[in-house]
């Protein structure tokens, strides 16, 4: 499981966005996002690098918890 935080998230519209940035590497990908925490834990097959350059791309930094 890999832990992401990602400082930038503040409501149910930044959680969509970056739901659909990790299901458009990864279908099959398992997303919990935790905004009290602003935190996103993702079970997928996509390496770490992967998942941060797909969030990247939709405008939200993120760093490995």
């Amino acid at each position: 499981m890999l832990v992401l935080n990602v400082p930038d998230m503040s409501c149910g519209h930044c959680v969509a966005t970056i739901e659909r940035a990790v299901h458009a590497v990864d279908p099959k990908a398992t997303v919990a996002a935790d905004l009290g925490a602003k935190s996103v834990r993702v079970e997928s097959s996509a390496g770490a690098e992967a998942i941060r350059q797909a969030l990247d791309a939709v405008g939200y930094e993120s760093a490995l918890a």
